[in-house]
């Protein structure tokens, strides 16, 4: 990270531009325009500190009407940088969600700069759909998820169509869409 980088204002960006623009949560639009977002940014610089936080927004956002905070974005630029090392955390922020007993009142979702999903290789297009500029945990509540999917015809076609949709834009559309240079 650098000192005159906003990791807030990227992540609001990149919800704008990817997330909400590209359609690629057909619920995330709802929550943003009504600032039903959460955003934070943590200052944890280990995962402990990070597991910590992350156990005090959990409480947070049980305890606070979804009329006022829907989900919640962490974002720690200063941890888990490591995309390995950030997949092997997630076991941990399972394990808090289960130590607090929220199990089917919150849950953890995960986005990370180099995020990969299993048999893909690093370049592919389709780990796009969850490459956030820094990595973040997304705290979501589980009535509202249900309550989107029931809402969303063919919630089960999200992900398919998400990949479709980052295979027609290809790595130079997805660059482009961020004002990055391309190289071809």
């Amino acid at each position: 990270m650098t000192s005159n980088s906003d990791p807030i204002a990227e992540t609001k960006h990149w919800l704008e531009r990817a997330v909400i623009g590209l359609n690629l949560c057909p619920f995330a639009k709802a929550v943003y325009v009504k600032q039903q977002v959460r955003f934070v940014l943590s200052d944890a610089s280990t995962p402990e500190a990070l597991l910590e936080q992350l156990a005090e927004e959990l409480l947070l956002l049980r305890d606070t009407p979804a009329a006022e905070i829907d989900t919640t974005l962490i974002v720690h630029p200063e941890v888990l940088q490591d995309f390995l090392d950030y997949n092997d955390f997630l076991d941990n922020a399972d394990a808090a969600v289960e130590a607090l007993d929220l199990e089917g009142v919150l849950q953890v979702a995960s986005f990370h700069p180099s995020y990969q999903f299993a048999g893909t290789a690093f370049d592919d297009i389709g780990n796009y759909t969850n490459r956030s500029p820094y990595p973040t945990l997304h705290l979501l509540r589980e009535d509202s998820v249900s309550r989107a999917v029931e809402a969303f015809p063919d919630a089960d076609d999200i992900v398919d169509r998400n990949v479709e949709t980052l295979d027609r834009l290809g790595l130079q559309g997805w660059n482009k869409l961020f004002g990055a240079k391309t190289t071809s």
